[in-house]
This record gives C-alpha cells, structure tokens and sequence, in this order.
C-alpha cells in the first residue's frame, strides 16, 4: 500500500522531515500532490521511492532541491489525471546529479532495469520551468501550452532576461509526453520565458511523445543535451527564444518523429514581433531516420532566425527548409539581413545529398521560390558546408557517433561569445562530454569511443 503524503497545510511538514528510516523501500511510495498552495519548500532525497499524483507546481517564492541520485516517479493519466512538475515564475528547482548519480524523471511503472521499453512514450506528462525573461508575444507574457487557461501560476514571461530559475544538471527525464490538458501533448522539458542565469546541462530526454525540449522565448543557455526518440520535434523554439546550445545531440526513433529542429518566430504571421527568436547553435549532432515522410532536419518558420555551426547532421529526407512570403516578414529574409546563418557543416545522406537539394526555400502561400532557392544553394559552400560522410556506425538500435572523417576538424567557425567552449571538431560529441550516466549509455545503445 502506498504511503500518502498530501502536501498541504500542517501535513507538509511531515514531507520536509522525512527520512529513510522513516519510511519502508520495499516498494512504497511517498506520493506527492499539490491542492494548490504548491509543494513548499522541499527537499527530495535520494533514497526515497517518491511518486508525482498529479500536477504538482514549484510555486512563486518556493525552491525545491533535489538530491543527486533521486529517482521521481509520476503516475499515469490523461488529461485532469495527467501528472507533471511545473516550476512557477518565481519558482526554483536545484535538480544537481552527478555523473555517478544523476537524477532520473520517469514513469511509475519504470523500475530502471528494463520494465518499460527504452522506446516507450507518453507514460506521464513532463517537467515545466516558468520564468519572467521577455518572450515576444503581445503584452510581455502567455499561458503555457498544456495548462488551464485559468491556472494563474502557468503563466510566463516578463522583462528580466538573467532571471534564474535554479539548476538542472545530470538530469534524465523519460516516457514522457501524456495528454495533460486540452488536447496537448506536453514535451519532455518545457522552458518558458526562462533567464539566463538558469543554469541547464548534461540534460537527456529519452522517448518523449512529443517534442524532447521547447523554449517558448527566453534566453536560457543549455549545453551538452540529448534527445532521443521522441514523437515530434527534437527541439523546438518560438516567441523570441534567444539563447545558445552546445553540445545537442538529437536521434530519433525508427518508429518516426517529426523535425529534428523547428524554428519558429511568433504566430502572429503578418505582424513584426520583437525580440526575434535567435537562439545559436554549437556543435551539434542530429542523426535522422530516413522514412520518406518528407521531415527535415531544420525548419525555419514565422519569421524565425538562428544560427547553426560546427555541426553534423545525417540520414533525413530533408535539410535546411526556410520559409518565404511576398506578404510579411519570413526566415528568408532573415537570412538575407545576416540573421540566420548554417555554417562549417557536414552533411550526409540528407535529401539528395547535394548543396541545393539540402538548402531549400518555400513559398508559404505559394509563392514561386525559384531565385530564393537558388541563392539559398549556392550559400550551401560559400558559407563552408560540406558532403561528408562523418565515419559514424549506426544501426536501429545502435548509435556510435564520435566522428571520424578528417573534414570533422577542419573549417572550423570560432564564436565570438565566451560562453561558448572552443573545440577543436564538428558535432556534439567527443568523449569528454558523455559517460555511461545516461539512459542510452546505460543501455549500451549510444556509444562514444
């Protein structure tokens, strides 16, 4: 029988004071819900069999820590039985693992030696971060998707880009991506309107049903993530996300997916919004799944803008597809007033493997592209992309991807933001940056020589 702990009132303190030997390990749990005045002020330590019944808020105010090697559990359910953390603007998580105990996010039914699937989805909803940097939608703020119009504490974005948000480090969520409300998915990590100051690396995101992580504005950076399998986007970005990633590794599943990244500016299609969404990537490494169902590696869209360099990217039906309209603003003319830029990369086995099947333009309401489409071609190997073959060995349920091709550490762009590490190669790994702490290391699946 499961131990039930309501977090609420004079019965929280009972959750703040627990220990291990206060409780039994022989398969209970200590199930956390939140009747809407938050979790308080927790810590959740390693060693205890905790369960998530719920959506469960981090509220304004509050910090929740959690111990290196814990392991949160969340119960199944759909929509108002569907079970999520939600850190609140003004809210903060430290979620700080190590290599040698990261801190696992995953389904109830996972008990970590092989219960569920590595390829399962949608067992539980995802982790949600809310903070006060500026996002470009009307009036400076929004509802995250997923989440009752009428929930005052899903509401994001303000005018602080170094908010902080607190820590996710060594983190490993997985099978998630249930139907949490309103007929939406939620993503495996949801960051909206998060600062800069909020610190996010050594993050894996394994068998989503949705996307494996979305930034909704900001200005958050993140370095050294993982995406795998999930059912739509890698990683997507809209209303004005502006922050850097290095070090994104992204696989996706035989069973399919959608994009591996999609840009996205704001939905307001025939009106300017600021800021533009212009975040910059760094040595990336995207490995697709050639299914002839037409995906791309990027797609550019709503006015989106960004940059892509000292990346790898292999086996997709589709490259780099920038959106074009005769009628408002559009990620072509982005790339056109140098706001977009795809640089210093390998290419292989993408389309038909040549710089203009690869780079390619679309008239969002029909427009002939023609001109666009050429122009967007030859900057293929004027801005030093390249054909190559990385040397990787992949099969369907094996990924070894430290590259090996000479091309790899040649052509190098060398960024002029200091936040960014200067390595001396193409794509996101080499072995300094992963260890067996992950789920695909684990599993013998990913592999990094």
């Amino acid at each position: 029988m499961f131990k039930i702990l309501i977090v609420a009132g004079l019965l929280s303190c009972l959750l703040s004071s627990c220990r291990k030997s206060d409780y039994s390990l022989d398969g209970d749990f200590v199930v956390i819900r939140d009747p809407g005045i938050g979790i308080g002020n927790r810590t959740l330590e390693a060693g205890v069999d905790y369960l998530i019944d719920g959506i469960v808020f981090v509220n304004d105010g509050q910090e929740l820590i959690i111990e290196a090697g814990a392991v949160i559990r969340f119960k199944s359910g759909q929509a108002e039985n569907a079970s999520a953390l939600v850190v609140a603007r003004g809210g903060r998580i430290i979620a700080e693992g190590t290599s040698e105990k990261p801190i696992v996010f995953t389904a109830e039914a996972d008990d970590l030696k092989g219960s569920v699937p590595v390829y399962a989805q949608g067992l539980w909803g995802g982790i949600i971060i809310l903070g006060n940097a500026t996002i470009n939608n009307p009036g400076g703020e929004a509802i995250i998707e997923g989440l009752p119009l009428s929930e005052p504490r899903a509401v994001y974005g303000g005018q602080f880009d170094q908010d902080d948000s607190g820590v996710l480090r060594y983190v490993s969520i997985r099978h998630g991506g249930t139907n949490i409300g309103q007929g939406n998915e939620i993503n495996g990590l949801t960051l909206g309107g998060v600062g800069s100051k909020t610190r996010i690396e050594f993050v894996e995101v394994v068998s989503n049903k949705d996307d494996g992580v979305e930034c909704f504005g900001g200005t958050v950076n993140i370095r050294n993530l993982l995406v795998a399998f999930c059912g739509d986007d890698a990683f997507d970005y809209d209303l004005g996300y502006r922050g850097n990633v290095q070090f994104f590794c992204a696989v996706q599943s035989p069973a399919g997916g959608d994009r591996m990244l999609e840009a996205d500016g704001n939905s307001l299609e025939k009106q300017v919004v600021f800021p533009y969404s212009a975040p910059n990537f760094m040595n990336v490494t995207l490995i697709g799944y050639r299914n002839g169902q037409g995906d791309q590696i990027v797609t550019f869209n709503t006015n989106a803008a960004g940059t892509i360099r000292n990346s790898v990217f292999i086996n997709q039906d589709n490259g780099i597809l920038l959106e074009y309209s005769a009628f408002r603003d559009n990620s072509y003319n982005q790339w056109i007033e140098g706001r977009v830029a795809i640089s210093n990369n390998l290419f292989f086995n993408v389309n038909d493997n040549t710089g203009d099947g690869i780079f390619k333009v679309h008239g969002i309401n029909g427009e002939p592209t023609s001109v666009e489409d050429d122009l967007f071609g030859y900057y293929f190997s004027d801005a030093l992309n390249q054909i190559v073959d990385p040397g990787f060995v992949i099969s369907e349920n094996f990924f070894q991807v430290n590259p090996s091709a000479p091309e790899v550490f040649t052509d190098l762009y060398t960024a002029s933001d200091d936040w960014f590490v200067q390595v001396p190669y193409k794509g996101a790994f080499f072995q300094e940056h992963w260890a067996d702490w992950s789920l695909l290391g684990k599993r013998g699946i990913l592999r990094i020589y």
